[in-house]
């Protein structure tokens, strides 16, 4: 199966928590200005799925911060952690829905050195910054390619967001269960700390 640009805007235009799923197994490829070709094979996404979700950045309203989050789908939403780490999202579902993927961990394909498991480290490895913020993942630089192959996928609750109450404990977080570049979260940090992966198809 021959590689294509996932350009299609109905692929985006569904709820995070499908269109998270969907990525799995796709290719995020970063065509940089020096002629550089780097890709990588997505192998873990979270869900988050716009103001009632305690955990997204929607529930703040448009705000500097939210702009892109909260405008179209296919693009990418880039925002700094920690004071040190740009995270990279891909928005979906709709304008002002607030729906956004969080691509956490990729496995290398193409011009890319050092580790890419975890949010930060794959934007470090594909030179990805706040600077692509608000850029299409239709076409251009930075986009999305077709997956050729269908990934065993598991699931389990995301990472970090204790703080979101009950809802911290869906199983909105999706990994490749075969691929070593799938980060490896303390038990504590995934949900509440009580919710197991199990596996799905």
């Amino acid at each position: 199966m021959t590689s294509t640009p996932l350009c299609e805007p109905e692929f985006f235009a569904r709820d995070a928590l499908v269109v998270a799923r969907a990525l799995i197994g796709a290719v995020l490829v970063h065509e940089l200005p020096t002629g550089e070709r780097r890709a990588a094979r997505i192998v873990e996404t979270e869900a988050y799925r716009g103001p009632t979700d305690l955990a997204c950045h929607a529930r703040v309203g448009l705000t500097k911060r939210t702009r892109t989050l909260l405008g179209p789908p296919a693009h990418a939403y880039v925002y700094l952690i920690y004071g040190m780490y740009d995270c990279f999202n891909v928005t979906c579902f709709g304008e002002g829905k607030g729906h956004a993927v969080l691509v956490r961990g990729v496995e290398p394909l193409a011009g890319i050195t050092g580790r890419t498991d975890g949010p930060g480290r794959l934007t470090r490895a594909l030179g990805i910054t706040r600077e692509h913020d608000g850029m299409s993942l239709t076409a251009g630089p930075l986009h999305l390619e077709e997956r050729t192959r269908r990934p065993r996928i598991a699931v389990s609750a995301r990472v970090g967001v204790a703080y979101a109450g009950e809802i911290a404990d869906a199983p909105w977080r999706f990994f490749d269960a075969e691929s070593a570049h799938v980060s490896r979260p303390a038990a504590r940090l995934i949900g509440q700390g009580v919710a197991p992966a199990k596996a799905l198809r």
